[in-house]
């Protein structure tokens, strides 16, 4: 959040209590696994909060590529690598389904007299 003279209005903290270490494993094709692993303040194995996995990809669409990612449940990187393709299925159904809300939303607005967009309808 920035003041109006420019300057950030609050200040910008680090969570020192909710730390993670990023690995990054890739099969230099499509698929990329993020293991976040909980850390404490001095970087060490905090073996009492769950590592997290995050798979990403990228689909090629009409639009040009789109990147995908979606939370893997996983408690190890093999289990991370089978549940790939299932967790990207997932996010794409995600990002669907938002795509269709949106289109929702936009197609019922209401349409209100004296507005630029009744003009452009009737032109």
């Amino acid at each position: 959040m920035f003041n109006a003279s420019g300057n950030l209005s609050e200040k910008i903290t680090v969570d020192s209590d909710n730390l993670y270490r990023e690995e990054s494993y890739t099969d230099l094709k499509m698929a990329t696994i993020k293991r976040l692993v909980p850390v404490d303040r001095d970087g060490n194995d905090d073996p009492g909060r769950e590592t997290i996995y995050i798979g990403q990809t990228q689909l090629l669409t009409q639009a040009g590529l789109l990147p995908v990612q979606g939370e893997i449940a996983a408690a190890s990187l093999p289990d991370a690598i089978a549940k790939f393709p299932e967790a990207i299925d997932q996010a794409v159904e995600r990002m669907v389904e938002e795509a269709r809300e949106i289109q929702r939303q936009q197609a019922s607005q209401i349409v209100v007299p004296g507005t630029d967009d009744i003009k452009k309808i009737i032109t």
